[in-house]
């Protein structure tokens, strides 16, 4: 299986762009990938964006994006407040908050929503990183969720079992208003990430996985 990676020497300062619609997304799809970068390179900066939220959940989405980034000194937490399930009516006002976030931010690598995503607020925030930043390494990561929209992804993370167990825990103990849906349980969480090791071949049986339409080397 061919393999990619960063530099190898890990004082190099990477930064790192997450972007996710609702509070737990960007864990959900890569907290197990960013806390391997976090381990990887001491230097790493994060700007991290999430779209939608009410009091409630930008409490525990604060709560969460500080535990994930608890090892980094450089980073920048921005929780933001469009309509839930209304993104697509909102079009010209998220994408004002992307141009300035572009102003802002040039970052080495995004993470966000797959394009195939089913959820539409998912799919416009895909959309809208690809038209904003044109020339970026992306990986779109995954949801698993009830639309069943899972695809075949074409690049995986292998992780430890101390950073996926930590992943799933974070999740679990950041956001309490969700633990009454059905789904929302360590079962789910560790179920795609062995899903995608066997995939894989992860030597930890465990990895994420993501879409990446363009890559140069």
């Amino acid at each position: 299986m061919l393999k990619f990676s960063f530099e190898e020497t890990s004082d190099l300062t990477y930064k790192v762009l997450c972007l996710g619609a609702h509070c737990d997304d960007i864990e959900i799809g890569c907290g197990g990938t960013i806390l391997k970068l976090v381990e990887s390179y001491p230097n790493i900066n994060f700007y991290w964006v999430v779209f939608s939220s009410n009091t409630q959940r930008e409490k525990e989405a604060y709560n969460s994006a500080n535990k994930f980034l608890e090892k980094v000194q450089d980073k920048k937490i921005l929780i933001q407040q469009f309509q839930d399930g209304f993104f697509p009516f909102m079009g010209s006002e998220i994408k004002q908050s992307f141009e300035q976030l572009k102003r802002n931010y040039n970052p080495d690598i995004i993470f966000t929503h797959s394009r195939h995503d089913l959820h539409q607020d998912h799919r416009l925030i895909s959309d809208l990183t690809w038209n904003t930043f044109r020339n970026h390494l992306i990986l779109e990561y995954e949801i698993p969720k009830y639309d069943g929209d899972l695809g075949n992804p074409n690049l995986f993370v292998h992780l430890n079992e101390e950073i996926y167990q930590e992943k799933v825990k974070y999740i679990l103990d950041s956001f309490p208003s969700q633990n009454s849906k059905q789904w929302f349980t360590e079962e789910t969480f560790l179920s795609i990430l062995r899903l995608r090791g066997m995939e894989s071949n992860a030597p930890n049986k465990y990895a994420e996985a993501f879409y990446c339409r363009k890559v140069v080397f």
